[in-house]
């Protein structure tokens, strides 16, 4: 059966921000995990050669961001810039050379807070840092009729159509791309809420690694996230399944690695993840 949703009672939003520039703190070194001090580019801007579809690891970057990064200059504007942009939004360029292109939101990174966009390549070439862009923002309260037990976050209407879920034996059937335990989640846990930022898929167990597939994990991949829990922040509890999708790639550094946006969550196991290797933004909005 396919899910009913509420997606006729939502509202729909305009919200704003801009190309946001490279980042780096006033120390610009990373210290790694085994002790090592670098210094890479990563998050900010506009990533050329990066966007979802593409490997989450094997850059010679640090939480790269696929495609373009977006914020409100005022911090305050870009809490709800954060919060109502979800997953499949519509994008438009409104200043610039690349004045009325358009392009996909593609999920959020926490502690930097900023909003992925993917745009086509010819676009990226002309965009630059403090272009605005303007987010048609749909989805947040989005729910299912059917399973009130199974919550939805960031996810454009639209979106969680073309995911192509459905319910058989109460539970919702969703295609993921991988599926991977909670004990190896990391960096973004602790927060009271799941509807900004993301927490991340820490990659320094090799036998984890091995055993999920990890190593092949890319840039908008659809995932289960085993015995976590989304409901009101992030928690690990037995039997829970939640969904994500990969925002931004590996990092070195200790706690960190791939992360993850929550899309859906059940602490009742109400959730069943369905292996597709097309499981993938790239494939599901036809990015590439």
């Amino acid at each position: 059966m396919s899910p009913r949703t509420n997606r006729d009672r939502l509202l729909t939003v305009a919200v704003g921000g801009e190309v946001a520039p490279a980042a780096f703190g006033m120390n610009p070194y990373d210290v790694t995990a085994d002790g090592r001090a670098i210094i890479v580019p990563g998050m900010g801007s506009v990533n050329l050669n990066v966007r979802v579809g593409d490997p989450a690891l094997g850059w010679v970057a640090d939480h790269v961001e696929p495609a373009v990064s977006a914020r409100a200059k005022d911090d305050k504007e870009n809490v709800g810039f954060c919060l109502l942009s979800c997953v499949g939004n519509r994008a438009t360029v409104t200043s610039g050379e690349a004045k009325g292109a358009t392009g996909v939101v593609t999920g959020k990174h926490g502690g930097i807070e900023h909003v992925m966009i993917d745009f086509p390549g010819e676009v990226l070439e002309r965009l630059a840092v403090g272009d605005k862009i303007a987010v048609r923002a749909v989805g947040q309260g989005l729910a299912l009729s059917d399973l009130p037990t199974v919550r939805l976050f960031n996810m454009d209407p639209d979106f969680f159509e073309r995911l192509n879920c459905e319910i058989a034996g109460g539970r919702l059937r969703v295609p993921v791309a991988k599926i991977v335990p909670a004990a190896v989640m990391g960096s973004g846990l602790g927060r009271d809420n799941v509807y900004r930022g993301d927490y991340d898929i820490q990659m320094f167990s090799p036998d984890i690694v091995e055993q999920y597939g990890l190593a092949g994990i890319r840039l908008g991949d659809i995932v289960a996230i085993i015995d976590a829990e989304h409901s009101y922040g992030r928690i690990y509890k037995t039997g829970a399944v939640s969904i994500g999708v990969v925002v931004h790639g590996a990092s070195a550094i200790a706690g960190h690695g791939p992360g993850v946006s929550s899309l859906m969550t059940s602490g009742d196991g109400k959730i069943e993840p369905v292996l597709d290797p097309k499981a993938n933004l790239a494939d599901i909005l036809a990015l590439r």
